[in-house]
């Protein structure tokens, strides 16, 4: 894969050498807003259809599985290796899912 294809790298050419480096984090931040976004989305589904907070934790597998893609998508389009989107995966799962367990703890039955 060439580095040029690479929306989340900058590529430059300096003098002969060439250089990366990581574009701000802003895609992270809005991953992770996605997340709360679908945590809200289950949430109202679970209440209009009866479920309450049991939706919370339907919200769980869900969002690993939408995590996990967004490694992926990391790993194999972006270049990064897995040691580098690991610790990426973890926070982009855990915000949001620990809101998720949070409303399922504090939401009535």
């Amino acid at each position: 894969m060439s580095p040029e294809s690479s929306a989340w790298r900058d590529f430059s050419r300096n003098n002969g050498t060439i250089s990366f480096r990581r574009k701000e984090p802003v895609h992270t931040i809005y991953v992770v807003m996605l997340g709360l976004l679908l945590l809200v989305v289950f949430l109202l589904a679970g209440h209009a259809l009866g479920h309450g907070r049991q939706a919370a934790l339907y919200f769980l597998p869900a969002w690993l599985a939408g995590a996990a893609i967004n490694m992926w998508l990391g790993v194999s389009k972006a270049g990064y290796s897995v040691r580098d989107e690991a610790p990426i995966f973890l926070l982009v799962f855990a915000i949001p899912s620990a809101l998720a367990l949070l409303a399922w703890w504090k939401l009535p039955q």
